[in-house]
């Protein structure tokens, strides 16, 4: 399953799989936000037969009384309903986790399903001592090292894109 960076003209597309996959375009309108105003962004799509059919993006996001640290937020995360339950989620994660390796950052944090993420190497934040500024079940707000020992010693709020507040 080709997976490959975004490209300008994928805008659309990313869009629509976005619309689709979600309840509300509340998601696709994040990612057009964070692709104008979140640097570097990771914003890979996954094609079949020619079409994009998913479509991940991970922004930045901060740590408190850490501001060093490279970290970065996973999602949203979104497959054509059609094409969910195929491999293209888990396709995506692991392609943007190794993008954000080449980035350099040192750990990634996603607010998501526990029973899912875990199999990409996350686990719950709290084991860091770290929380998210949102209000969120501790289950399911989940973080990986991506350099071993990145996060040792480091505990705080986790702090979002403004846009965020919006979804």
């Amino acid at each position: 399953m080709p997976i490959r960076e975004e490209e300008p003209k994928d805008y659309p597309a990313v869009y629509a799989v976005n619309a689709s996959a979600f309840e509300t375009p509340a998601e696709a309108n994040l990612v057009d936000i964070l692709r104008r105003e979140a640097h570097p962004i990771v914003s890979l799509v996954a094609e079949e037969n020619g079409a994009i059919i998913g479509h991940i993006l991970f922004s930045p996001v901060s740590l408190t009384d850490y501001p060093d640290l490279k970290i970065m937020g996973l999602g949203p995360v979104a497959v054509v309903p059609a094409y969910q339950r195929k491999g293209f989620g888990s396709a995506l994660i692991t392609a943007g986790l190794k993008k954000c390796i080449a980035l350099g950052f040192g750990a990634a944090i996603v607010l998501g399903h526990s029973a899912y993420y875990p199999r990409f190497g996350f686990i719950p934040s709290l084991r860091y001592g770290i929380r998210s500024e949102y209000d969120v079940p501790d289950d399911v707000f989940l973080v990986t090292e991506l350099q071993l020992g990145y996060l040792q010693g480091a505990s705080g709020i986790i702090k979002y894109h403004p846009a965020f507040n919006d979804v």
